[in-house]
């Protein structure tokens, strides 16, 4: 599933690639993969694409007619893609947003989705205040340390399951979850409540340098995701925890790792992330 990384990698290639080009046609192949705005696709057509951002594991696309912006926001879901051409795509049926382009580097953006657990948003300023309110907690890249510990002293939960709260923090699924806690040395059941500021510091630091090493290496590719060129992702092998159940602690203490069962499967090493 694209995670903060892998949303990163389609926002930088979007930007290079389309950033001011004007749109002048959308073809949508199935009117439900919109969630809302479907009235208002007329006004898209003939806008420029001004500004693309990521915002927890959206793309936000700023569009533009005249000095007035509405917004076109793609959430890739479970198997979602944005590709530049058909043949980065397993299969053309699952396609069901094609954006025509005049001006950029390449004629045309693609929407695909086998399972369809993504959508598509087109909103007014509004609509995008309201959207993002409602989804996204604290940015990993734009939350202070400070903001940070006070998220984590306030939980009374799960570790593991804060990272995944998309309105606590953004932008975190399951396989960056697993590979943050196991560099912070923190077990997936810890209570953040009961962590000292000092393991709080040491799961910030953690959780940045572990999304931004998966940015360089262009996000994980287990299943689907690729890149709008079509370049899959190589994060992946690097994964030190994530699927790795029965071999060796990659640190050397010759504990083999564990996977937990509960809402998400999670992978630890009982030696190094011991129950705190």
């Amino acid at each position: 599933m694209p995670e903060l990384p892998e949303v990163e990698v389609v926002v930088h290639q979007l930007r290079l690639h389309i950033l001011g080009a004007t749109v002048r046609k959308i073809w949508i192949g199935r009117e439900d993969i919109i969630r809302q705005g479907l009235s208002t696709l007329g006004w898209y057509q003939g806008v420029t694409l001004t500004d693309i951002q990521r915002c927890g594991k959206c793309i936000v696309m700023t569009c533009l007619r005249g000095t007035q912006p509405r917004y076109l926001v793609a959430e890739l879901g479970m198997t979602g893609l944005l590709v530049f051409h058909k043949q980065a795509i397993p299969d053309e049926k699952h396609t069901h947003m094609v954006l025509s382009l005049d001006g950029g580097r390449v004629p045309e953006l693609r929407y695909w989705n086998a399972r369809r657990f993504g959508r598509l948003y087109f909103l007014d300023q509004p609509g995008l205040d309201t959207f993002l309110r409602r989804r996204f907690g604290l940015d990993p890249f734009s939350a202070s340390e400070n903001q940070f510990v006070s998220l984590v002293k306030s939980c009374r939960g799960r570790m593991k399951a804060l990272l995944l709260n998309q309105q606590k923090i953004a932008g975190i699924g399951n396989i960056y979850a697993n590979e943050i806690l196991y560099r912070a040395r923190i077990h997936p059941h810890a209570q953040g409540a009961r962590l000292s500021k000092a393991r709080i510091h040491q799961l910030y630091g953690a959780m940045r340098e572990v999304l931004k090493e998966a940015i360089r290496y262009g996000g994980s590719t287990i299943r689907d995701f690729r890149a709008p060129d079509g370049t899959p992702g190589r994060f992946q092998e690097r994964h030190q925890v994530y699927q790795k159940a029965g071999l060796p602690c990659p640190r050397g203490c010759k504990t083999l790792l564990r996977r937990l069962v509960t809402e998400r499967s999670s992978f630890y090493c009982p030696t190094c992330q011991g129950r705190s």
